[in-house]
């Protein structure tokens, strides 16, 4: 590529979601004077950790839109374009516009796709035929709208294999609906099913205890390694994969509401770009979060492929990290600062109550509030 007049910064930063205005943020306020640029094509930044809490009812949905120019910091500007591809070598990134951006040190975090299309039938029947995901911000609202109509009948709620953005988010949609229906008097005339693709309830065994006394309460039906495949929105039929033993066989339920949460991969523009790592993220060391390859590019969020939980708290622990580190790359000095892994899932069990999980890589226990608090 060649660099046109469109540009050249010190810093140019890919995605203005949470992790990529922090990061920003924070470099700007350690150094004022450097050039710094984010290129994210969106009108809007949403808070998507709150749509569960919209799907539960305790948030409107607008409560978690704000305006992405609002949000965007005073000494940075922000290129509304999306990227199509990058050049390392060259130090260029090329926007799908055509515009070619020259920087001395990239930070890479455009976040995670989700793959409603890997899951037959699911795209036609979202937003309907009691098929719902708080996954998207118009989707929602109408998973409330289904837990305040149901009295009766089967409610499924899925998990697909890891990784996906906030692991927690769906159980919590599963706690929130049956603390509803609990509190409507109803839950007993409910069949509540929880699939997960997993074989545990939660990665972090710690956990699981007080999530167990919830599932217990809300008689919620636990099916692991049970992989949603399929949904057939007009006949209502949810196909999932479930292992048996060393083999495995579909298996179809009927619903009257089923809580879909999709399989995620990286971003196109990620997995087919010379910075992905075999698993389609951007390859970086767990603790810098510096690329393996490039020591000017910097990724974190949930496009990095740290092993970490991909979750909001988790973006706020890497911004610095990353901030300083690409401060010192571009004066030439090598990483200062190390992130440890921290991530934290607050699992709503019911209406004002919360377990709340923090832990760092390999599950290590990093809670915020002292012992004799907890």
């Amino acid at each position: 590529m060649t660099v046109n007049s469109a540009g050249q910064f010190d810093v140019l930063i890919v995605g203005g979601g949470s992790a990529g205005i922090a990061t920003a943020a924070s470099m700007l306020k350690r150094d004022g004077k450097i050039s710094l640029a984010i290129i994210d094509p969106a009108d809007d930044h949403y808070y998507q950790p709150g749509w569960t809490m919209v799907g539960g009812g305790a948030f409107s949905s607008e409560f978690t839109r704000r305006k992405e120019k609002d949000l965007i910091p005073d000494r940075a500007r922000w290129i509304q374009s999306a990227v199509a591809s990058f050049d390392p070598d060259n130090k260029t990134v090329r926007t799908v516009d055509g515009q070619d951006f020259g920087y001395n040190v990239l930070i890479v975090c455009p976040g995670i796709k989700l793959d409603w299309e890997a899951i037959d039938g699911l795209p036609e029947t979202l937003g309907k035929n009691g098929v719902t995901s708080n996954y998207r911000y118009d989707l929602a609202p109408y998973t409330f709208r289904l837990v305040k109509e149901m009295n009766s009948g089967t409610a499924l709620f899925t998990q697909p294999p890891m990784p996906i953005k906030c692991a927690g988010a769906p159980q919590k949609s599963m706690y929130l609906s049956c603390s509803k229906w609990e509190k409507e008097g109803v839950l007993g005339d409910i069949d509540v099913q929880f699939h997960n693709s997993g074989a545990v309830l939660f990665g972090v065994k710690e956990y699981v205890p007080a999530l167990m006394e919830y599932v217990a309460r809300y008689d919620a039906h636990l099916n692991f390694e049970s992989t949603l495949v399929a949904v057939d929105g007009e006949r209502k039929i949810a196909t999932f994969e479930q292992k048996q033993g060393e083999d495995s066989q579909r298996v179809d339920v009927a619903f009257d509401m089923i809580h879909v949460v999709p399989p995620q991969v990286a971003p196109d523009f990620i997995r087919s770009s010379p910075l992905a790592a075999e698993n389609g993220f951007v390859d970086v060391d767990p603790a810098t979060l510096r690329h393996s390859k490039y020591p000017n590019i910097f990724a974190l969020g949930d496009a990095c492929s740290a092993p970490n939980a991909k979750t909001m708290a988790a973006a706020r622990k890497q911004a610095p990290v990353v901030a300083v580190n690409a401060l010192a790359a571009l004066r030439g000095k090598p990483p200062v600062a190390d992130y440890d892994g921290y991530g934290s899932c607050p699992l709503t069990v019911e209406r004002g109550k919360i377990v709340l999980a923090e832990f760092g890589y390999g599950g290590t226990l990093l809670p915020s509030f002292p012992n004799w608090l907890i």
